[in-house]
């Protein structure tokens, strides 16, 4: 009797979406096959399938224990989130090389379906760092006497969904810095920076509209920069070790002295990069943008507005400010009503107030006998004289404009 032999075993996915790419999230349903190619006849003890969800860290440090010593410290940490394992033929048992309870495989191609549910808990999302990963993967094991396993593992994507449609991550991010230079005994002018973006929380492809101004009464010419930054943190017998990485950046005109620069919405664009991980207890990944000033000499002037790299992107009646009103305008579209773009101007004066009813209105009126008495005359005289006027007209532009007021310290003179 030939032996057969095992041509090829592969895992194949089951995928969610239209890209065929395996990508599920907490609570969704794994499934797929494990395909198994044999020419001639094999006998075959078991077929297993082991899926696995973990984060693990790993990094070491050298240590000085003395002038002649030296060791290295390693520090290890893992999370696991889920561990399945499932039978597809056979029986459990796999370590002998009896004949007993053998299961006949012949000649062609086979095809064994798993499937199992991901746990509903929180999962981080899959992630390869510096220092650690986060993987989910799927493992075929055929078992066979007097051969070694043919084993095969397959990884299979993870997101946790963060949705940038929340309050905390609609709410616009700000603020304001400035530096004066300082050289020997002289004092230069400060360098003032103000920044501003719409939201907190952004998806991949999306672009970042940057409000900011820069005033520059120093001596020196300065540009100023913008750039997103990746900050890797993982964690492991009480330590931490920290990437920091460059994701996308930009560069203003230089800004000579005395001279300020303004953006009006710059656009910084977010490159593909992996979600944001909040909810890893032994890695965390964080996104920043940093608006700066590079100062030649000195250290820069900088200014960090936190970003939230999400999976959901914002909603197309999402508001800059706030969900609330993202919410109002969902009502209204739903109900089939739409609001004005602009404010109606309200009704004119004489399309409420009849001439009749104006002429009648200043007929003396005897219950106001007591009144007009008990009132001074010149206060009386006021009071009719506006009582019966019409309103002002209505106009969109305020004749009387508050003079606005600029409590920043101008640039010296030079």
């Amino acid at each position: 009797m030939v032996l057969g032999k095992v041509k090829s075993l592969t895992i194949s996915f089951d995928c969610l979406n239209d890209s065929n790419v395996p990508v599920y999230s907490s609570g969704d349903t794994v499934s797929g096959r494990v395909n198994l190619e044999v020419t001639g006849e094999i006998r075959v003890k078991s077929l297993k399938i082991h899926a696995r969800g973990h984060a693990k860290v790993r990094w070491t440090e050298s240590r000085n224990a003395g002038s002649n010593t030296a060791y290295t410290q390693n520090y290890t940490e893992e999370v696991e989130y889920f561990n399945h394992k499932d039978i597809l033929i056979g029986h459990e048992r796999d370590d002998d090389n009896s004949e007993e309870g053998l299961h006949t495989i012949h000649s062609g191609r086979h095809e064994y379906a798993f499937s199992f549910e991901l746990p509903q808990t929180p999962l981080a999302t899959s992630f390869e760092g510096r220092h650690g990963s986060v993987r989910y993967w799927v493992k075929a094991e055929l078992h066979r006497p007097w051969f070694l396993p043919v084993k095969l593992k397959k990884e299979f994507t993870v997101f946790e969904h963060i949705d940038i449609n929340t309050p905390s991550l609609l709410s616009p991010q700000a603020g304001t810095k400035e530096k004066t230079l300082c050289c020997w005994f002289c004092t230069s002018g400060p360098i003032s920076l103000s920044a501003k973006i719409e939201r907190k929380g952004y998806t991949p492809g999306e672009s970042i509209q940057i409000f900011a101004e820069i005033e520059n009464c120093s001596s020196r010419v300065v540009v100023p920069k913008a750039a997103i930054y990746q900050t890797q943190a993982f964690y492991a017998k009480g330590k931490m070790k920290e990437v920091k990485q460059l994701v996308a950046n930009l560069r203003g005109d230089s800004l000579s002295s005395g001279k300020t620069e303004t953006w009006n919405g710059k656009q910084l664009k977010i490159p593909p990069v992996s979600p944001s991980i909040l909810d890893c207890s032994i890695i965390r990944v964080e996104y920043s943008l940093m608006v700066y000033v590079d100062i030649p000499g000195a250290m820069d002037l900088f200014l960090n507005l936190p970003l939230v790299i999400g999976t959901i992107p914002l909603h197309p009646f999402g508001s800059r400010t706030s969900s609330v009103s993202s919410q109002c305008s969902m009502n209204m579209n739903w109900l089939g009503l739409t609001l004005p773009e602009r404010p109606e101007a309200p009704p004119s004066y004489a399309e409420v107030v009849t001439e009749e009813q104006r002429q009648s209105s200043l007929a003396p009126l005897g219950a106001c006998d007591d009144f007009e008495r008990a009132l001074p005359g010149p206060l009386f005289a006021y009071i009719q004289e506006f009582r019966f006027l019409p309103p002002p007209l209505y106009s969109e532009i305020d004749p009387n404009p508050d003079q606005p007021t600029d409590d920043r310290p101008s640039c010296p003179s030079r």
